[in-house]
């Protein structure tokens, strides 16, 4: 097996959903990716490890047609892949963790808005005081109903598209949707590009928890677009509405495996996803070329 130079790489994670950054600001460091390159760095026993990979390039030195189309909105790109080596539309808690990597190594400031291109469009992220970090999902659409499977139980589900797809079922307990190894059954007429499926209960109140197997990744830690389509299907499962002009944002605490999220719902309808993200390592390493 032959291995390119070293390459720079940083690790981080939302709410445990981990990423390996590969700077490319000026999109000349880095050679072009290949699937198998990504899963390798996703291997947990092979590789760093990671959910996904998140390649930091600005938006002028990109030539994917989604950042083309934003260079006059963002300066960065956020070129992101599954950890199977396919390209997703974008990802909430890598996205935050992008972020962090752009306070902490690419010199901007952790105050005000900053919007970042995706193949979703752009995102505007907010820092918050208590150094969590918002990001502006936009808006997410419901559509037909659909249903889950696991082993010989099958549920009802919610079709909720946030840029990216996904069917969120309400179950009486987590533990219902078993080790989650193998991806759920789900209608692939509904979902031909694959799903993330969501395991919901509820907690009290305006608080719900899920687990989630993610498409090209398995079951993660946490999904930051996933806890948006849960907040979604558990407020119009409670029979509420987007709030009027000029109210304050509808919010919910959105529990994961690794951790505590907030969803709020805008006046705009706009699902605002709020949360930590940390940078843990840095360093270099060769891909297998």
């Amino acid at each position: 097996m032959t291995t390119s130079s070293p390459v720079p790489f940083v690790k981080g994670h939302g709410t445990e959903n981990d990423f390996v950054l590969l700077p490319d600001h000026d999109g000349t460091g880095l050679p072009e990716l290949d699937p198998a390159q990504v899963a390798w760095l996703c291997d947990r026993r092979a590789g760093i490890g990671g959910d996904g990979v998140i390649r930091v390039v600005r938006s002028d030195a990109s030539d994917d047609p989604a950042a083309v189309a934003a260079r006059d909105e963002a300066e960065w790109f956020m070129d992101y892949r599954n950890a199977d080596g396919s390209l997703a539309e974008m990802c909430g808690n890598g996205t935050r963790v992008f972020a962090r990597y752009l306070v902490e190594h690419a010199g901007v400031p952790a105050s005000g808005r900053l919007p970042i291109a995706t193949r979703d469009g752009v995102k505007t992220l907010t820092f918050l005081d208590d150094g969590r970090i918002g990001v502006d999902i936009g808006t997410a659409r419901v559509l037909a109903d659909t249903e889950v499977r696991v082993g010989d139980r099958t549920w009802p589900a919610v079709h909720v598209d946030v840029g990216n797809p996904h069917a969120v079922v309400f179950v009486d307990d987590l533990a219902d949707a078993g080790p989650l190894h193998e991806s759920p059954g789900y209608d692939r007429e509904v979902y031909p590009e694959g799903v993330n499926v969501e395991f919901v209960v509820r907690r009290g109140p305006e608080h719900v928890a899920f687990r989630v197997f993610e498409r090209g990744s398995g079951e993660t830690r946490s999904c930051g677009t996933g806890a948006c389509a849960v907040m979604l299907a558990a407020v119009l499962d409670d029979g509420r509405v987007a709030p009027s002009a000029g109210e304050e944002p509808m919010t919910y605490r959105v529990d994961v495996p690794g951790g505590e999220l907030a969803v709020a719902w805008t006046d705009q309808e706009h699902l605002v996803l709020i949360g930590p993200a940390v940078l843990v390592a840095t360093g270099t390493v060769a891909l297998p070329g």
